[in-house]
């Protein structure tokens, strides 16, 4: 199942108390993955957690928060691409990438190194991942076109924090006011629609897209999938399709 969460602060000082409450959300999200939970600091301003449970490559080489390239990315990474075993003999044969591991976490780093938000054209799967680019001081959340994997995000208190559940979020200290349209559609429809949340300050990351995080606070929320749909008009007369029905 695994779990992820994460701050990225936008001030010039970043909180030091967010490292502890990462750990603390981190924490709150062991039952989606008890095998390993691990944090991650690549920038003074950044943090990043995983809470593991080990399906690909079980060994501890595949363990999260993850790095490739020097260090200039970190990811972490819920969810399971069924085709990265295709990608990674592609990106060997066509792009010399020699992998480190087994797993299909290290496909999407490198994936996303070749081809930028351009990869998740490519993944055929389920998945909440956020990418840190430390040359660049961006970060990339991205969730799966139908929404099977969760991911919830906050910004306030000068960054934005992310989580896979409501109650790891909530370490992070952030508002929590109610938000009661949220809760009038909660009650007539037994479900919240996305983005919102019963809380005002917190929003889901909508299926099929992704954020793009600069480190001075722009967030760009774009779409990368919509399902197809098309508008079919019958021209028929009433006798005609009565005549074809028969």
């Amino acid at each position: 199942m695994c779990g992820i969460a994460g701050f990225i602060g936008f001030e010039k000082e970043s909180d030091k108390k967010w490292n502890a409450y990462l750990e603390s959300a981190i924490g709150k999200l062991n039952r989606r993955g008890p095998d390993c939970q691990q944090t991650a600091y690549p920038d003074e301003k950044v943090g990043l957690g995983h809470a593991r449970l080990s399906i690909i490559d079980t060994t501890d080489a595949a363990n999260q928060p993850m790095q490739a390239y020097s260090g200039r990315y970190t990811i972490v990474f819920n969810g399971e691409i069924y085709n990265y075993k295709e990608l990674r003999r592609s990106l060997e044969l066509e792009k010399g990438e020699v992998f480190e591991t087994f797993s299909d976490t290290e496909v999407i780093l490198r994936m996303f190194h070749h081809f930028g938000e351009n990869c998740l054209e490519q993944f055929n799967g389920f998945f909440a991942f956020a990418i840190y680019d430390a040359l660049e001081k961006t970060t990339f959340i991205a969730r799966d076109r139908m929404g099977i994997k969760p991911l919830l995000f906050s910004r306030s208190n000068g960054a934005l924090f992310f989580a896979s559940e409501m109650k790891a979020l909530l370490d992070f200290e952030i508002e929590r006011s109610l938000d009661y349209v949220s809760l009038q559609q909660y009650f007539q429809l037994n479900y919240i629609p996305s983005p919102s949340t019963i809380f005002s300050s917190v929003k889901k990351l909508r299926p099929g897209h992704y954020l793009k995080i600069s480190a001075h606070g722009d967030i760009e929320d774009q779409a990368y999938y919509q399902i197809p749909f098309t508008r079919h008009y019958n021209t028929l007369s009433y006798q005609e399709a009565q005549a074809e029905l028969v």
